[in-house]
């Protein structure tokens, strides 16, 4: 199961935001060390001025979190009961399309022992509808396999909204405030990914999915 998308997740940072933002703040660190004035000039002049900016407030705490949605949308008990449910479908849509190929088959089998008997207008005409009823099979086969299409990407969404809600309420409480698709990160820290939790929560809040 592939959650489809129409650009990246809100979720979803590049490696390169995350330097930008640890760039952003070690900036702001280092703009906050500026030398202290002396207490007093030489010769005794007064102390200079209070620096502006030594009373600029600290910058917030960088908390990250790190989550792998392929395998929740592949590991999560809701998930496994989709793949079972559409394994089940595409089997039965199986047997009934090679029923009907059968009968197709069949047919055009039993015009060609008969070709020689009939009439060209007669056998042109057999052979239109058999035609028609290919396309017709040809048709429906597409639309049983659109409809297991339609039906997989509707629980992916179903699912990855649930996810959502967790990762959104895990980084409310931990005062998260960056939160990364472990798949576009190069190197992370163990101690950043919640997958597990994640998925501990997502299999409690949605264990099966009906399609």
């Amino acid at each position: 199961m592939s959650v489809s998308r129409a650009g990246p997740s809100p979720l979803v940072l590049s490696l390169a935001a995350l330097m930008a933002a640890i760039c952003g703040v070690a900036a702001g660190a280092q703009a906050q060390q500026a030398p202290a004035a002396p207490a007093a000039g030489v010769s005794g002049t007064a102390p200079s001025a209070a620096n502006p900016a030594a009373s600029t407030a600290s910058p917030q705490p960088l908390n990250v979190m790190v989550v792998n949605i392929q395998t929740l949308l592949r590991k999560s008990k809701a998930a496994g009961t989709v793949l079972q449910q559409l394994e089940q479908k595409r089997t039965e849509y199986a047997k009934e399309m090679s029923k009907q190929d059968e009968v197709l088959r069949h047919e055009n089998e039993t015009l060609q022992q008969q070709a020689s008997s009939l009439s060209p207008d007669a056998l042109n005409k057999k052979k239109q509808e058999i035609q028609q009823k290919l396309n017709e099979f040809d048709k429906n086969v597409q639309s049983k396999r659109q409809a297991l299409e339609r039906s997989n990407a509707e629980a992916s969404q179903k699912i990855q909204t649930v996810v959502r809600d967790i990762i959104t309420e895990m980084a409310t409480e931990r005062k998260v405030n960056l939160v990364f698709q472990s798949t576009q990160l190069v190197m992370f820290s163990p101690d950043f990914d919640v997958t597990d939790t994640v998925l501990q929560k997502l299999d409690e809040r949605l264990p099966s999915l009906t399609v």
